[in-house]
This record gives structure tokens, sequence and C-alpha cells, in this order.
């Protein structure tokens, strides 16, 4: 499959707002509008499609038009990005909406995580390049409390370079004071030391294309129409983390043997965890026990590279990860590298 490679961002550039889950800008404007002021702050233009501040009750009614303004998007020359305002759980409605070969003619940087999970899983499969990433509700707004995050975003969105080495945050934050609270609006809550990565079995240097996303949002996937062929696991980094939900270790467990029963452990190359969100350090090593138990003692994948903990997802900072580039994971250094450029 060719590898669909959008334009770098460049100060000046037009870039699109959209809705394609939860109408969380209708509810919280004044979190969706700190977003919009980074990305003014960074030079860049951001145009609202119709849906974007959408009230949310209508936008779940009219997945047509969600999809509507992504197509609208990719369509319009004069833009170079597209961003989703935050996640949800509703983005799967939209799928059969949305206009692939459209989308394939015109690649450009789309960014989201979360339910942008399912967007990314549709892209990829026809070979565009997107990156897994912050929201604008959900990480732009909240990145002038943390700046070596603002840093590292806008490092991959404008100087896109080979050889890239991502640094593991030494801090965390888990989740945001409550939105209803105005005054601590772009606020976090309190940092936490970073832990570090985690190493559960596996050596040496292993090499694949990134794909990944939300487990719980690709649940709702798997085995349907949208759902990928097998021979696109082939050799795959696969990175998965778990929703704001804090699915319990025993249910990510049993999801993760639903990936088992589909053959995706045999074929991938390697396999990494985000930081699971709202979790204490008990919930975290007994994820990591339910991830062993399923992956290397039910399905025998025992040379498979498992590393968990990693600075993605639901968790600030989060990497931005270009879906469908080459990366390169060190089991002995702990180290993920992007061994080509991810934008043009």
């Amino acid at each position: 499959m060719q590898v669909l490679k959008p334009e770098r961002l460049h100060i000046d550039d037009t870039v699109a707002i959209v809705s394609p889950s939860w109408g969380g800008a209708s509810v919280f404007p004044h979190i969706y509008e700190l977003g919009l002021g980074l990305l003014t702050r960074w030079g860049l233009h951001p145009v609202e499609y119709p849906t974007a501040r959408m009230k949310a009750a209508e936008l779940a009614a009219r997945p047509d038009l969600r999809a509507d303004d992504i197509n609208r998007a990719f369509a319009d020359p004069k833009v170079k990005a597209i961003f989703a305002a935050i996640g949800g759980d509703d983005s799967h409605r939209i799928l059969p909406f949305l206009d692939a070969e459209l989308i394939k003619s015109n690649p450009k940087i789309l960014m989201g995580y979360s339910d942008t999970s399912t967007l990314h899983l549709f892209c990829q499969q026809l070979g565009l390049v997107t990156l897994h990433g912050p929201s604008i509700m959900a990480g732009f707004a909240q990145m002038s409390a943390l700046p070596d995050y603002a840093a590292h975003v806008k490092e991959m969105l404008f100087l896109p370079e080979p050889d890239y080495r991502y640094q593991p945050f030494m801090t965390y934050c888990d989740g945001y004071p409550d939105w209803r609270q105005t005054a601590k609006a772009g606020q976090v809550n309190d940092p936490h030391p970073a832990e570090g990565w985690r190493l559960l079995q596996g050596d040496g240097v292993v090499e694949g294309r990134l794909f990944g996303g939300c487990i719980d949002v690709f649940e709702g996937l798997r085995g349907g129409v949208f759902w990928p062929s097998a021979e696109f696991w082939d050799g795959r980094l696969l990175f998965l983390e778990t929703s704001e939900e804090a699915p319990r270790p025993e249910l990510v467990a049993e999801m993760l043997r639903g990936w088992g029963r589909n053959g995706i452990f045999a074929r991938i190359a390697g396999l990494m965890i985000g930081r699971a969100a709202r979790y204490d350090a008990e919930a975290k090593a007994a994820l990591d026990t339910a991830i062993v138990g399923v992956v290397t003692n039910e399905f025998g994948c025992r040379d498979l590279p498992i590393m968990t903990n990693m600075d993605f997802g639901h968790t600030d900072p989060q990497f931005v990860l270009p879906q469908g580039i080459a990366a390169r994971l060190d089991c002995g250094a702990k180290t993920l590298e992007l061994t080509e450029s991810w934008l043009g």
C-alpha cells in the first residue's frame, strides 16, 4: 500500500475544526476556545466547520453532517489540517458517510485520539498518514500549563524530520479539574513523577509501521465491515491505550482475547500500551499481569516485545504518534524512534 504523507504545517495555514463524535464545544465553550486560542498563537487560522459548535443532542442525531464536514475539509485546498474538537463514543456512525476516494486524493493532517481512533483506522486503510494526538478540548486547551507538551506537538506538526526519538516526559497528569469550574479552565490535575516505561517481555530491536488507538473504541469495530484484513496487521508496531472510563484489567484482558482470536498478536512486530488513565499503581500492575496472561500465556506469543506505561493516550502530556510511519522499538534501551519523516 502506498504511504500518503500530508504536508507539514506553516505559519498562516488554515486548519479545520470538526466534531466527529461528541458535541463538547457546545457544553464547555470556554474550554474549546482555549484550544482554538493556542492554534491562533501558533500562527494558524482555525476555521470552525458547522458541526464544531453544534449542540450535543443535535450533533448526535446527524452522523451524516459530521461526516460531511470531514469530507468538505479534505476537499478544500485551503485547509492544511483537520483537528477533532473532542472525542466521545459515537464516531463509528459517520464511517458509512465518508468519501474514501476524496480523502485518499487529498491527503492532509488529521489529528485526534480516543474516539477519533475510528477515523485513524479508516484513513490508514487508504494509506493516509494521520496523527494520533491531542484534541482541541483535551490537550490543546491545557498546553499553556504544560510547555514541554506544547513544544513536542508543535514540532510534530511543523518540523518533521527522520530519525526522531521520543523522549519520555518526566511527569504526567491524570485528567483535568472539573470543566464546570470555569476558574480552573486550562489547568491540569496535579503532576505525578513518571514511573517509566515497563518492558514486560522481548529483547533486541524491532521495526514496523505504527498503528493504534483506543482499545475501547476498536472493540466496537473489530470484526465489522470497517475492520481491516488480516494482512493489515503484518509487521505493525501496535499501540493501544485505554479510555478515561478506566476499564478494569479483567475487561482489558477480555478485549485482548478478541485480538488474539483474530490472530493479530502472531502478525505484529511489537505491542505498546499507553499509560492507563485513572489507574493507581496496583491497577497498573494488574494490567501488566493481565496483558502477559493473555498475549503470552494464552496465545503463546512469548517472543513478541511488549512495552507498557508509555506516554500516549488519555494522559498529559501525550506523544503524537503518526499512523503508518516506520518506527523502531529498542527493548533494551526502552526507546521508540521514527525512522522516516511523517509529513512532507
